[in-house]
This record gives C-alpha cells, sequence and structure tokens, in this order.
C-alpha cells in the first residue's frame, strides 16, 4: 500500500534525527528551515492517505493504549528544550483509555550527571466532538485538563518515594478556549495529530511505560 511507503519515510527522517538523542521528542525548534519543511511535506502526504478515516467512527480502538512522542511543533513540547537546572526531558508519553475518554501524558526529566530524575505527568479527559454540521463525530476531540503533578523518583540514584509525587495541581486548560485535537492519521501503530493551532503531533505505540508506576 502506498501509505505503507509515505509512512516509512517519515518514520526513516525522524530517526536519522534521532541518532545520539535519549528517546526525547524532536522538536521544529533547533531544525533547519528545509528539514522542518521536509517532514510537513512528507506529513501532509501521509495525512492525505489515512488508511483510516473517520477514526472515531470506525476505528476507536486503534486509539487505545500507550503511545510515544515522536516529533512535535507545539509550544508546550518545544518547552521542555529550555528546563531549569540543567535537567534534560527524556521519553514523553501518552497512555489513552478510549472506555473512559480519559488519557495521562508523562514526560520524563533527568540531570545529565545523574543528580536527579523523575517526571511530570498531566491527566485529562477528552470528549468526540461534531464539526461542520457532519451529524456523527470524525476527528476531532476536545481535551480537558484535570491535574498536573511532578515527582521526583531518584535522587544520586536512590529512590525516594516520598517525593513521587512532589507536587500534585490543578491542569488549567487555556483561558477562553477548549483545546481541542484533529486526528489526521491512524492505523495500528502511527497516529498524528493536530492541535487547534495547527500544532503538530507524531507518536508511535509502544508496549509500556518504563519505570513508571500509576
Amino acid at each position: 500500500m502506498h501509505y505503507l511507503a509515505v509512512k516509512e519515510k517519515l518514520q526513516a527522517t525522524l530517526n536519522k534525527i534521532q541518532i545520539n538523542r535519549d528517546g526525547s521528542p524532536i522538536t521544529n525548534l533547533k531544525l533547519a528551515p528545509d528539514l522542518v519543511a521536509e517532514i510537513e511535506r512528507i506529513t501532509e502526504e501521509l495525512e492525505g492517505l489515512n488508511p483510516n478515516l473517520y477514526p472515531l467512527i470506525h476505528s476507536p480502538h486503534l486509539l487505545q493504549g500507550t503511545w510515544r512522542l515522536l516529533y512535535s511543533t507545539a509550544r508546550e513540547i518545544r518547552s521542555l528544550d529550555s528546563l531549569p537546572l540543567g535537567l534534560k526531558v527524556g521519553q514523553v508519553y501518552q497512555a489513552l483509555d478510549v472506555g473512559s475518554k480519559s488519557f495521562f501524558n508523562l514526560a520524563f526529566v533527568k540531570h545529565p550527571l545523574g543528580v536527579v530524575s523523575g517526571y511530570v505527568k498531566v491527566t485529562a479527559r477528552f470528549e468526540p466532538v461534531k464539526v461542520n454540521g457532519s451529524p456523527l463525530p470524525d476527528k476531532r476531540i476536545n481535551v480537558y485538563f484535570d491535574k498536573r503533578s511532578s515527582s521526583i523518583q531518584k535522587i544520586f540514584g536512590f529512590p525516594t518515594p516520598k517525593l513521587d509525587p512532589i507536587k500534585v495541581v490543578q491542569a488549567r486548560s487555556p483561558q477562553g478556549r477548549t483545546p481541542c485535537l484533529d486526528i489526521t492519521y491512524l492505523d495500528e501503530n502511527f497516529r498524528i495529530g493536530r492541535g487547534g493551532d495547527n500544532s503538530l503531533f507524531i507518536l508511535v505505540t509502544s508496549e509500556d511505560i518504563p519505570e513508571f508506576h500509576c
């Protein structure tokens, strides 16, 4: 199938950039403009070949499970490139449960010298919505954030269960609007989404989230 060839091309492009990284998501922040444009071009081509149109109607089961973020242009993901105290972001996951219409985002962080490691977790609910007069939901979901927790799992390699979590606060949505996401490509192990500000998210399925317990 033609979409598989385009998907492989997009994955190969991202894998080439991922060399010498620790699994943290790629953002457009530090990439050359021509490379960002190439990623966008291939992504748009793949979106046009989506094998599962109307995913919220015909294939919501494909959303179920754990996903790892490969690439994003979203402001909240790009901000992870400039964490304080020398901390660096590691892998970023999303665990999604279709039955309860809920998910959580999880970003691992650590200090390069092993001083401290932990994660930031955001829980949320989602709701399929109808757009453009459609009688049924198509590909858009509204997102309602719940809580944001920060945790320190280890200090100098020693577990710190009393600091897991260290802080829990309400996660606020942008004032005056409800965040939304369009699922523009979906198959058994690959997903593309577009945020309300046209931010891009590219994810792959993951067997599990390492070193984390709900």
